[in-house]
């Protein structure tokens, strides 16, 4: 593939580079010994603009690595900070990736293009900047599998193997993530212009995030007060929809948060099995700060760090600034509240009318027998379909306290619910722990027909298939307690 050919011939923008040279260091991705593409997107490409066949070839697997660059592409590892579990970084930034540049997609949105596991840059710190196989294919299928639920997230594009072992606790394949994202703008990039004491560049940075997410802010009496409600917003949906699927994104810090409103940054993530607020995978995370019930309550405080960053655009008296932030963050609970309830609603097939005085205490009885009895988040939630038609032989089936949850099924039934709405937002198949293991176990060894397969069911999670039954049945017990980990 030449820089005249197909795939490269979509032009790509240096937007960010070229407007923020203070948060942009120019650089390039590793050269690779033996590069070979393992999974391509064909359909995200093909939104891209980039020809799918080309993009299989030696060239576009080039392309998709950072060793070819297309017309107009300025690779560029990106400056940010970050609160991590809560100690503030001054400075983080992209030490194992590098942003290709922007496209515009085919319904006129632009995208960032971006590499992950490419090499060290400025910001490595003591990493190698590599990546391995199997934590990048987790990426891969994870975001994927949100993408079909519905869920804001970054995509993946493709995984490459480098050809280069990779020393972790033993030697692994090396691997590079291609990664499309609506922008890489975290809540750390906010803190880290904010660090630098230069108004003009945050002013710059907030009115960025304004063109190219949040244009509604320029309807508000001030702008970047309504950048922040926006954001606000976002966030409370996105966390909202992570808790009806039980998602758990394991590293929430303030840099793994985007101004989009996206998930990003699949490291110790994971989906939960057996009902539990305090359900914790990352190995990382000792103290259960991300756990599972505490995510809409951590994102809340990363909301708080990128008002603090934005206190001079808020108001030039700090004091009414701080009001002002503190009055907009504080809505969060509300929204994120009001959003939950509205998802549970669909979840259980009520109404959206239904009062909260019936409801709340209805979800209620339901979250505290199934955290008793360690009943399975994915696969009950699907058995309510059946069972408002009629047969609730599966869900009543996983209960030991079955008095308890038959006097909540009779209240439920009451209320009529809706089997079809249900099967419409209740997933069949996630991404289940023990699956993806296996899969990522297989592709290291270069065996990649069980992460095709679970790749097939979770990215059509609402439509049963005879032959798959496996990916809707929770873990056996032989699986043991499971721990997830970065891949760095």
């Amino acid at each position: 593939m030449s820089v005249t050919s197909r795939p490269a011939a979509v032009s790509f923008e240096n937007r960010f580079a070229r407007e923020f040279p203070e948060m942009a260091v120019a650089w390039r991705a590793e050269e690779l010994p033996d590069p070979r593409l393992l999974v391509l997107n064909e359909t995200l490409g093909t939104e891209l603009g980039l020809d799918p066949s080309c993009l299989r070839g030696p060239e576009g697997v080039r392309f998709l690595t950072g060793q070819l660059l297309p017309s107009g592409s300025t690779p560029v590892a990106q400056a940010y900070a970050g609160h991590q579990f809560g100690g503030y970084s001054p400075r983080l930034g992209d030490g194992r990736a590098l942003l290709l540049g922007e496209v515009v997609d085919a319904t006129g949105h632009e995208r960032d293009v971006h590499l992950k596991g490419s090499g060290r840059t400025p910001f490595a710190r003591g990493g190698d900047g590599r990546a391995t196989v199997g934590p990048m294919l987790r990426e891969y299928v994870v975001s994927e599998a949100m993408h079909a639920l519905g869920i804001p997230t970054t995509r993946s594009l493709a995984v490459v193997a480098t050809g280069r072992s990779v020393p972790r606790e033993t030697l692994l394949r090396g691997a590079v993530l291609t990664r499309v994202a609506s922008s890489h703008l975290r809540v750390g990039s906010f803190q880290y212009a904010r660090a630098t004491g230069d108004l003009d560049l945050l002013r710059r940075l907030a009115e960025h995030a304004i063109s190219r997410h949040h244009a509604s802010a320029t309807q508000a009496e001030n702008r970047y007060l309504g950048l922040l409600q926006a954001v606000v917003e976002a966030q409370a949906e996105l966390v909202a929809r992570w808790m009806l699927v039980g998602f758990i994104h394991g590293v929430m810090n303030t840099d793994n948060m985007t101004i989009s409103g996206e998930t990003i940054d699949y490291g110790p993530c994971a989906f939960m099995e057996a009902f539990d607020p305090a359900t914790v995978y990352s190995s990382i995370d000792v103290g259960g700060r991300y756990a599972y019930g505490n995510q809409p309550v951590i994102a809340q405080w990363n909301l708080a760090r990128l008002a603090e960053a934005l206190l001079p655009l808020l108001d030039p008296q700090e004091e009414r600034a701080v009001d002002l932030a503190t009055e907009c963050v504080d809505t969060f609970s509300g929204q994120y509240h009001a959003r939950w309830s509205g998802g549970m609603k669909l979840k259980l097939g009520v109404p959206d009318s239904l009062e909260d005085e019936v409801f709340a205490p209805l979800v209620a009885e339901l979250l505290a027998v199934l955290q008793e009895d360690k009943v399975d988040h994915t696969s009950f939630f699907r058995s309510l379909g059946p069972a408002a038609r009629g047969d609730a032989e599966a869900s009543r089936g996983v209960f030991l306290q079955l008095p308890r949850f038959d006097a909540w099924l009779r209240r439920w039934l009451a209320l009529h619910p809706d089997a079809d709405l249900m099967e419409r937002v209740n997933p069949v198949y996630i991404p289940r722990n023990h699956l993806v293991e296996e899969a990522l176990a297989a592709a290291s060894d270069g065996h990649l027909d069980p992460f095709e397969a679970l790749l097939d069911a979770v990215t059509d999670p609402f439509h049963e298939h005879p032959g798959r039954e496996r990916y809707a049945a929770a873990a056996p017990e032989g699986f043991g307690s499971y721990r997830t980990f970065c891949g760095t």
